[in-house]
C-alpha cells in the first residue's frame, strides 16, 4: 500500500482516499471497463466495512501490547509463589520425616515395636512416593533415615529372637531324641516366638526393597528369605564357615562329601521344628511361605557357593573333579526326593552348567567310557553271558561286554537326565551316541578277526552284542525322556545337533516319525545283516559239501514204492540232514532268540533255493524218484525246521511245491501240462472263456512257481509220453 497505518505485525491499513489509486483508464492499457457514477458505491461500502474490522484489530493488538507488561510480571509473580510452595512442601516432607523419626525413637524408649514398625511402614511408604521426584537430596536423607532405623529395630528384634531360639535349643545339630512338642512351661515361650516372627516379618514389609521381597521369585533372582529364617540361619552359616573354610581338617577338596552331607543332616534335624513350630506362626500370619523350603533355600545358598568355588579350583585335577560331581548329583537326588525340595526352585546342578565346568565334565565322561571300554573288552569273561545258564532270563544272550556297556550308557543318561538345562541334555546325548558309534567300529574291528570262524563262540557273541546294542536303543527311541529331548532338538534346529540335519531328517524328528538314534540303528542294523549273511554263507558251503552225494543220486532210476510207511531216508541225504539238524540246534544255543529267528528263516530261504535248484532242476525223476524226494523234504527236511515254527513248509516254498508236480499221478500230470501250453499259446487272444493255468495250479496248492516254471519240472518226469521242453 502506498499509505496507511502499520501495526506492530507489519500489516498495512488503507484509507478510504486510498481506493482511488485502483482507477486507471483505458489508456493506461487495463482490459476492464471504467467504473463511474452508481457502479464504485457497493465497492466504496464493503471498502469501509472492511476498514472498520481492520482498525478493530488494530485497537485489540494495541491494547495486548500494553497489557504485556503486566502479563510478564503476573507470570514471574506465579513462579514465585509456586516456588515457595515448593518449598513449604519440601520443608513440610522434611518436617514429617523428623516426625516419623521422632516416633520411632519414641516407640523404642517405650518398646512400643509394633508402633516403631508402624511409622517406618509410613517412612517406606514415604520414599516409595517419592520415586519420581527430582530431589535426590531428600530422597538421599530419606533413605538413609529408613535405613538407621531398620538396622536399629533389626537389630534388637535380632537380639531378642536370638536369645528365645537359643532358650528353644536353636540350632538342632544332632538328630533330636524327644518330641518337640512344647511343655505347659513353653508356653510363655511360644507367645514371645510369635510376636517376634511376626513384628520381624511386618519390618521386613517396611525395607527399601520390599518391592522386590514381596514380587514373584525369578529364576535370575530368587526372592530373598524372609527375615525370621534369615536370623535363624546365622549359626548354622557360621558353624558352615568354620568347618569347611580356612585351614581346617574338614576343608578338604576331596571330601566334598562332608559339607554336603552335613547340610543335609541339617536340614533333616532341623524340618520337625520347622513345620511344628515355625509353620503354623507363618499360616497365622498370612505369609504363604513354607518354613521347611526356606531353611533349605538358606542352606543351599551355603552349598552353592561352596560348590562354586571347589568347582573352578578342581578344573585341572581329573580324579576330585569326577568326584565332586558325583557328590553334588547325589546330593541334589536326595534334596529333590528326601526333603521334598521344589522343582520350580534351583538347586546346585546348575552350577555344574558353566562354559568350563561343563567342557570338564563332558571331557571326563568321554575319557572314562573309552577307558572302560577298553577293559570291559580286554576281560576274560568279555563274549560270555552271565545269564547262560539261565534261559528264561537270556533271551538276547547279550555277552558282559555289551551289557557292561549299555550299563555305562545307563548310568550317563541317569546322570545328566536331572539337569535343568535341556541343550545341555543334548551335549550329553551327542557324547553318548558318539561312544556308541565308537564300541561298533570296535566290535567290527574283532569281528573281521573272527570272520574265519563265523560259528565260534565269540563271532555270535559279537552278533549277539550288536542285536543287544540295537534293542536297547530302540527302546530309548521310545522313552518319555528321548523324545522330550527330541523336540528340543527340532526346537534348536542345527544349533542342538553337531553336523546338522536334513530337511527330511528333521521333518520325520518333528512328527517323531523318526528318533534321534536311528543313524546309529542304521548302522547297527547295517552290521548285523552283514554278519549274518557271513554266518549263514558259511553254513551253506558246509551245507552243499555234505550235500553233494544227493545231489548226484540216481533219482531216475529208484524204484517206485506203494507203501510209504515202507520208505527212509536216502542214504545220502544223511550227511546233509544231520548237518543241519546240528546246525540248527547250534545257532539256537548261542544266539539270541530274535537272532536265531532270522538265522533259520535265513537259513530255510537259501536251503529252498540251492534244492530247488541244484537237487530237483538238474536232475530227471522217475515216480520212485519223485516219491523219495517228497519224502526226504516233507518226512525229514522240513520237521527240522517245525521246532521253531508250526509250518516249517511255508519256508520251502519251492521245494514243495516241486514235489507237488513231480509227484501228480500221470493223468494230471498230462493235463496240466495240455492245460498250460494252451494258456500259453493262446493267451494274446481276447474273448476266450478257459479259465486261466494259474487256477488250476492254486487247486493243486501251487502259489509261488509260475505255469513255466511247473512245464519245467514236468519236463523232469520220465512217466509222462510226449515230453516238451520249452525254449
Amino acid at each position: 500500500t502506498r499509505s496507511g497505518k502499520r501495526n506492530h505485525h507489519g500489516y498495512g491499513f488503507m484509507t478510504l482516499s486510498d481506493t482511488t489509486a485502483f482507477h486507471l483508464s483505458p489508456a493506461q492499457g487495463c482490459p476492464c471497463p471504467d467504473l463511474r457514477g452508481d457502479s464504485l458505491e457497493p465497492i466504496v461500502l464493503i471498502g469501509t466495512e472492511i476498514l472498520d474490522v481492520f482498525n478493530v484489530c488494530f485497537s485489540f493488538f494495541q491494547h495486548l501490547q500494553d497489557a504485556q507488561p503486566w502479563m510478564d510480571k503476573l507470570e514471574q509473580t506465579c513462579n514465585q509463589v509456586d516456588f515457595i510452595e515448593r518449598h513449604m512442601k519440601y520443608l513440610r516432607c522434611l518436617q514429617h520425616i523428623e516426625e516419623l523419626s521422632a516416633t520411632v525413637q519414641q516407640c523404642l524408649m517405650t518398646s512400643s515395636a509394633w508402633e516403631a514398625i508402624r511409622a517406618v511402614d509410613s517412612m517406606a511408604a514415604l520414599d516409595y512416593g517419592l520415586n519420581q521426584s527430582r530431589c535426590s537430596h531428600l530422597q538421599n536423607f530419606l533413605q538413609e533415615t529408613l535405613s538407621f532405623w531398620h538396622k536399629i529395630m533389626k537389630d534388637r528384634l535380632t537380639s531378642d529372637f536370638e536369645k528365645l531360639l537359643t532358650q528353644l535349643h536353636w540350632p538342632i545339630i544332632s538328630p533330636p531324641t524327644q518330641s518337640l512338642t512344647p511343655t505347659p512351661g513353653c508356653q510363655e515361650m511360644e507367645g514371645q516366638l510369635e510376636l517376634l516372627v511376626g513384628q520381624l516379618l511386618a519390618l521386613q514389609t517396611s525395607t527399601l526393597d520390599s518391592s522386590e521381597a514381596l514380587s514373584p521369585p525369578q529364576l535370575s533372582k530368587p526372592a530373598p528369605l524372609c527375615l525370621p529364617i534369615q536370623i535363624m540361619l546365622l549359626p548354622l552359616n557360621k558353624r558352615f564357615k568354620y568347618h569347611f573354610y580356612g585351614n581346617r581338617q574338614t576343608n578338604s577338596l576331596s571330601k566334598p562329601e562332608w559339607y554336603l552331607t552335613q547340610v543335609l543332616m541339617w536340614m533333616g534335624n532341623n524340618s520337625t521344628f520347622m513345620e511344628e513350630t515355625i509353620q503354623p506362626i507363618l499360616d497365622r500370619g498370612g505369609v504363604t511361605l513354607s518354613a521347611k523350603v526356606e531353611l533349605c533355600r538358606g542352606l543351599l545358598s551355603l552349598v552353592q557357593e561352596k560348590v562354586a568355588s571347589d568347582a573352578s579350583k578342581l578344573l585341572y585335577d581329573d580324579v576330585l573333579f569326577c568326584h565332586l560331581v558325583e557328590e553334588v548329583l547325589q546330593f541334589e537326588k536326595e534334596l529333590r526326593s528326601n526333603h521334598s525340595y521344589p522343582a520350580e526352585l534351583p538347586g546346585v546342578l546348575h552350577l555344574l552348567l558353566e562354559d568350563a565346568v561343563l567342557q570338564k565334565w563332558l571331557t571326563m565322561e568321554k575319557k572314562m567310557a573309552v577307558e572302560k571300554m577298553d577293559a570291559m573288552l580286554s576281560a576274560e569273561r568279555a563274549w560270555s553271558s552271565q545269564y547262560k545258564d539261565i534261559s528264561d532270563m537270556d533271551d538276547l544272550k547279550a555277552p558282559d561286554c555289551a551289557e557292561t556297556f549299555m550299563t555305562l550308557l545307563q548310568v550317563i543318561t541317569e546322570r545328566y537326565r536331572t539337569l535343568p538345562c535341556p541343550s545341555a541334555q543334548l551335549k550329553f546325548l551327542e557324547l553318548q551316541k558318539e561312544l556308541v558309534d565308537d564300541f561298533r567300529i570296535r566290535l567290527t574291528q574283532v569281528m573281521k578277526e573272527e570272520s574265519r570262524c563265523p560259528l565260534g563262540v565269540r563271532y555270535c557273541a559279537i552278533l549277539n552284542a550288536v542285536n543287544y546294542i540295537s534293542t536297547i536303543l530302540g527302546d530309548w527311541g521310545d522313552d518319555v525322556f528321548f523324545l522330550q529331548l527330541q523336540q528340543t532338538a527340532v526346537s534348536l534346529g542345527e544349533e542342538a545337533i553337531p553336523g546338522g540335519l536334513g530337511i527330511m531328517e528333521m521333518g520325520r524328528l518333528a512328527s517323531l516319525e523318526g528318533s534321534l538314534f536311528d543313524g546309529l540303528l542304521a548302522l547297527l542294523d547295517r552290521l548285523k545283516g552283514d554278519m549274518l549273511g557271513r554266518l549263514l554263507d558259511f553254513l551253506m558251503r558246509e551245507i552243499k559239501e555234505k550235500a553233494k552225494p544227493y545231489c548226484q543220486e540216481r533219482w531216475l532210476s529208484l524204484p517206485s514204492q506203494q507203501d510209504q510207511s515202507t520208505m527212509s531216508l536216502s542214504s545220502t541225504a544223511c550227511p546233509m540232514m544231520l548237518c543241519v539238524r546240528d546246525r540248527l540246534l547250534n545257532l539256537h544255543q548261542v544266539l539270541g532268540f530274535s537272532l536265531f529267528h532270522l538265522a533259520w528263516q535265513g537259513l530255510a530261504e537259501r536251503l529252498d533255493n540251492f534244492l530247488y535248484q541244484d537237487v530237483i532242476l538238474c536232475n530227471n525223476f522217475s515216480d520212485g524218484g519223485a516219491a523219495q524226494l517228497q519224502f526226504d523234504m516233507t518226512r525229514n527236511l522240513f520237521p527240522l525246521f517245525g521246532h521253531y515254527c508250526k509250518k516249517p513248509e511255508n519256508f520251502f516254498k519251492h521245494v514243495k511245491e516241486a514235489c507237488i508236480i513231480l509227484c501228480l499221478n500221470v493223468g494230471s500230470a498230462i493235463l496240466l501240462r495240455s492245460l498250460i501250453k494252451e494258456s500259453d499259446m493262446t493267451r494274446d487272444c481276447a474273448g476266450t472263456g478257459d479259465p486261466p493255468p494259474e487256477s488250476a495250479l492254486n487247486e493243486l496248492g501251487v502259489y509261488c512257481l509260475a505255469p513255466c516254471d511247473v512245464l519245467i519240472l514236468l519236463s523232469l518226469r520220465t512217466s509222462c509220453p510226449g515230453q516238451w521242453y520249452p525254449s
